[in-house]
């Protein structure tokens, strides 16, 4: 519990509401950032604000409004030089260097403004380049030589914090790989904060663990680095320059996916096995391009996946995977551990072949045996993060689990997948279901397997996955295992075609789907909501025991939400403190991921979920309990318990760009927690908004609203479905339903 009472420290440098204007023109508007200790990069195209805020920052440019703050030391106002003896390291864009002092002379003239760690010694340890050139003057340096000096001579000033603009600019390969290398040593060494502005993804993604975009003079979004380092869409969307270009975007992309096809179909031709295809520009070339690192070269080759297979088509299995890819038409996967289950997945690829749909046999075996499929086991090892070493280690639970890694990475990149089917054991369905899972709701998933029987939660999770009974084991094909394996093929051709046909369809939805979060000690709060936007929008309810909200977001990651009014949040309470509906470490994931608006409250958060009494840990047997019913027990969260909750779904409530609206009910927040109840406790409750109040950065577009009722109230739930009614434009007359 001691964990819980901890205080987080304030970040090194803390940006809020910065607006910045040249003249007319509103450079930086509205920026908020916070780096802690470690490297923060900050990645935009040419013209977004990056270098206004470096200089902003500094001192260099002026700020209208905001707040630049370096460990609770406001820093707006101050001269540069007053801001570099507090602590602030510069390198500017340009290395800005003397030519006619030579090396040792700029790094003795930088020495003596702060004690640390340091010294013109170590600069030359840690760069021998330098050492080798200490005295040749500024303008007989190299370029690579110039950056390393420029950087040297900031950090001999031992800054708190270490501000970086275009720090691998016109550098060559091997040099940019020094920087790199130097700024990871740098982070790991956590003996300052550095705010790198950087244009190479590949470096941004490499140096730090998560990369702000800037858009527009604005931070968009804030983004672990391996998501964005594997989401070209996104590079493409919100940093490639032909998104913004005259051309058409469907025009480049179309154009694109040619050249990719005829050189795919070339290459298939020729080879045995799985090929790497690489890129010398993974990015259209402009007139600002750097040189494209090796690193960033090879996390944007291409695997050529083998041929399909299809009816009445003889030619397919001879063509390589692009051509299924350029044709754009639906495809079923076949995947399973082929060296084990090799005769079951082929019954079953045959099944779904006959019906008349292009499938894809996939082996995701970890014995490193060579099966005949089209697409290998070696090939989908290449997906994971550390390659095929990293999945074929001979040890088979590492193994394995490496295995569902790749394959999850592999299917995320697949286009056209119309259904996919497995059929195992336990390992088998532990290899495929992660993929299963991460594939959109509404694409038809069957997994049959011998599992199946019993407690399926940690396969299925949040998705529409149908798991069927084996029966017997899957091994070997049978009198039994016939007609098992053949139900779960024809079942699958069955949803497959059907959603086919339905997509075929024009569809003109009246409503759009909501999602809102209940328990039982918030449901009148929510019927009431319901009850308000009846009409407007279709309400979906999901139950707040962990998977619910999980459920919840997987509709939103596969688009098939407009909006959200997450009331109960008491999941998270589960989560930090051990009770048995916990939500992930993702929970509000999807909803930063989508940039949709969000509606929220702290519904039931007063509570932690346990099971019957007797199953209580001893720890808690002392606190405030109340018996919900024989198998459900309720425990009562304290003041520090609050104040945790808060800071964590502030933090979160930070990264989200959309418009929120978060509600706090001060007159209690579930039906447990009213006068007279056995949860009331205002002391708790002020500890969780205050703990709000105090994390979240609020914004025009991301605020926090007290409100005096109790969460069940009805004039609550009116002022709910107003504010969703506000922010997402609906009509107050509701819309007339058919009967």
């Amino acid at each position: 519990m001691a964990e819980t009472r901890r205080t987080i420290a304030p970040a090194m440098l803390q940006v809020s509401g910065l607006n910045v204007y040249y003249g007319r023109s509103h450079a930086l508007q509205g920026v908020d950032l916070a780096v802690q200790h470690g490297v923060m990069s900050v990645v935009g195209r040419n013209g977004m604000g990056k270098t206004t805020l470096c200089k902003t920052i500094m001192g260099l440019v002026s700020a209208s409004s905001g707040s630049v703050r370096m460990a609770n030391q406001d820093l707006l106002g101050l001269q540069p030089a007053q801001i570099a003896r507090l602590g602030v390291g510069y390198v500017p864009q340009g290395r800005r260097l003397w030519r006619s002092l030579t090396v040792d002379e700029h790094l003795r003239l930088s020495t003596g403004r702060r004690r640390g760690a340091w010294s013109v010694e170590r600069i030359y340890d840690t760069f021998p380049r330098l050492a080798e050139r200490k005295n040749n003057g500024g303008g007989q340096l190299s370029g690579g030589e110039q950056q390393m000096l420029a950087i040297s001579r900031a950090l001999l000033a031992n800054p708190q914090l270490l501000i970086m603009d275009e720090p691998t600019e016109g550098l060559a390969p091997v040099i940019v790989s020094q920087v790199e290398e130097m700024l990871i040593r740098l982070g790991e060494e956590g003996d300052m904060a550095i705010l790198v502005i950087e244009q190479n993804i590949g470096v941004a993604t490499a140096i730090s663990d998560k990369v702000a975009i800037m858009v527009n003079g604005r931070i968009n979004r804030i983004v672990e680095s391996r998501l964005l380092a594997n989401d070209r869409e996104l590079q493409q969307r919100l940093l490639g320059v032909g998104r913004h270009s005259e051309a058409s975007p469907e025009h480049d992309e179309q154009a694109a996916t040619n050249t990719r096809a005829n050189a795919e179909t070339v290459q298939t031709q020729r080879r045995a096995g799985p090929t790497k295809i690489y890129v010398s520009n993974p990015v259209i070339p402009n007139r600002w391009s750097q040189p494209i690192s090796l690193a960033r070269i090879e996390a944007a080759a291409r695997v050529v996946t083998g041929g399909l297979t299809g009816a009445n088509d003889s030619n397919v299995q001879r063509n390589s995977s692009a051509t299924g890819r350029a044709i754009g038409q639906p495809i079923v996967i076949v995947a399973g551990t082929l060296d084990t289950k090799g005769p079951e997945l082929r019954y079953i690829r045959d099944l779904i072949k006959a019906s008349g749909l292009r499938t894809r046999l996939v082996d995701v075996s970890t014995s490193g045996k060579i099966s005949s499929c089209d697409v290998t086991a070696q090939e989908i090892a290449l997906h994971h993060r550390r390659g095929g070493p990293g999945v074929f280690n001979g040890e088979r639970g590492q193994s394995v689990t490496a295995m569902a890694e790749a394959f999850e990475v592999w299917i995320k990149r697949q286009p056209d997948i119309a259904g996919i089917i497995s059929a195992g054991g336990s390992g088998g369905a532990s290899l495929v279901a992660p993929a299963m899972r991460a594939l959109p709701v509404g694409i038809p998933k069957m997994l049959i397997s011998s599992v199946a029987s019993g407690d399926v939660g940690r396969y299925v999770g949040p998705a529409d996955i149908a798991m069927m009974y084996s029966v017997t084991d899957v091994q070997g094909i049978n009198s039994i295992s016939r007609q098992v394996l053949g139900n779960g093929a024809n079942a699958l051709v069955g949803m497959v075609k059907a959603r086919l046909h339905e997509e075929q369809k024009t569809h003109s939805s009246d409503r759009q789907a909501i999602g809102l979060t209940m328990f039982g000690v918030t449901t009148p709060a929510v019927q009431q909501i319901a009850a308000e936007l009846e009409g407007l929008r279709e309400c979906l309810v999901f139950h707040a025991t962990g998977v619910g909200g999980q459920s919840m977001e997987k509709l939103i990651d596969s688009g098939l939400l407009s909006g959200v009014i997450d009331l109960t949040t008491t999941e998270i309470a589960d989560m930090l403190f051990g009770g048995v509906f916990p939500a992930t470490s993702d929970r509000f994931g999807a909803i930063i991921r989508a940039r949709m608006p969000y509606i929220g409250s702290v519904g039931a958060l007063d509570m932690v979920n346990f099971g019957a009494m007797e199953t209580i840990p001893a720890t808690y047997r002392n606190r405030k309990l109340h018996v919900h019913n024989p198998q459900v027990t309720l425990m009562r969260t304290t003041i520090a318990e609050n104040e945790a909750m808060g800071r964590w779904i502030g933090e979160r409530l930070n990264q989200m760009d959309g418009t929120v609206r978060f509600f706090l009910p001060e007159g209690g927040i579930s039906a447990l927690d009213a006068p007279g109840q056995a949860f009331y406790d205002p002391d708790a409750n002020a500890a969780l908004f205050r703990s709000l109040r105090e994390t979240v950065r609020q914004t025009s577009t991301r605020q926090l609203i007290s409100v005096p009722q109790h969460i069940n109230h009805p004039d609550f739930a009116k002022i709910i479905a107003a504010a969703f009614r506000e922010i997402h434009g609906v009509s107050t007359i509701r819309k007339r339903v058919a009967k």
